[in-house]
């Protein structure tokens, strides 16, 4: 695919698999619960990125109560935030997330506020100053609230809005917001995002004099 440029007023990051790499950590929890449940992990692995913790096991549990899930979810959530062994930044994501510090742009993640700041420290990234949480939403992705909720905080329409995801729950989620996504490393390119990368080395971002933000896109 030759490079393209997307033109934005704010960009809206998730950040698992998309800023930081923390599948290690993903796998070592998520297979624990799997087998404390006797369920195969492999199977359970296909389905726990980019939702909240509760959400994935509605998906793979329908009969279990919701409060069991969401008793569960908090236990997942202090577990995984102690874990930071393997957490390292996707590559090229120190240097864009310099590159986009002074403009418009928020952090959508279905992690907490306490995990998301585990793995952005653990990953050494800046975190952004505006921040959509797990606290933030009444749904999880690929429910849009949380897009709908980083598009409000700066400031900008839906549609002005470019999001960069690595999941099928969170491509979905930014589409159904009305926005156009940026999808990132080897989940993302079976899901049909507007664009796709490797990872965040293919994108070159410069600040247009109207104040807008254009991506330079390298999707080889």
């Amino acid at each position: 695919m030759p490079a393209t440029a997307l033109t934005a007023r704010a960009l809206l990051l998730d950040m698992d698999g998309t800023l930081v790499n923390s599948d290690a950590v993903v796998e070592r929890c998520w297979r624990r619960w799997a087998l404390r449940q006797g369920l195969d992990p492999e199977a359970v692995l296909k389905v726990v990125h980019g939702r909240q913790g509760y959400a994935t096991m509605a998906v793979l549990l329908p009969d279990r109560p919701v409060e069991q899930n969401y008793a569960d979810n908090r236990l997942m959530l202090a577990e995984e935030t102690a874990d930071t062994d393997g957490v390292v930044p996707v590559g090229g994501a120190p240097a864009f997330m310099d590159a986009i510090a002074a403009l418009p742009h928020a952090l959508v993640t279905s992690a907490d506020r306490a995990l998301s700041t585990a793995r952005m420290t653990a990953a050494g990234l800046r975190m952004p100053d505006l921040r959509i949480t797990a606290e933030s939403v009444g749904a999880s992705k690929p429910d849009p609230e949380g897009f709908l909720k980083g598009a409000a905080a700066v400031g900008f329409d839906a549609a002005d809005c470019v999001v960069f995801e690595d999941s099928e729950a969170g491509i979905q989620a930014g589409r159904a917001a009305g926005m156009r996504v940026v999808g990132v490393g080897p989940r993302a390119a079976a899901f049909s995002p507007d664009v796709h990368v490797e990872d965040l080395t293919r994108i070159r971002v410069e600040a247009a004099a109207d104040g807008s933000v254009v991506l330079h896109i390298d999707a080889r």
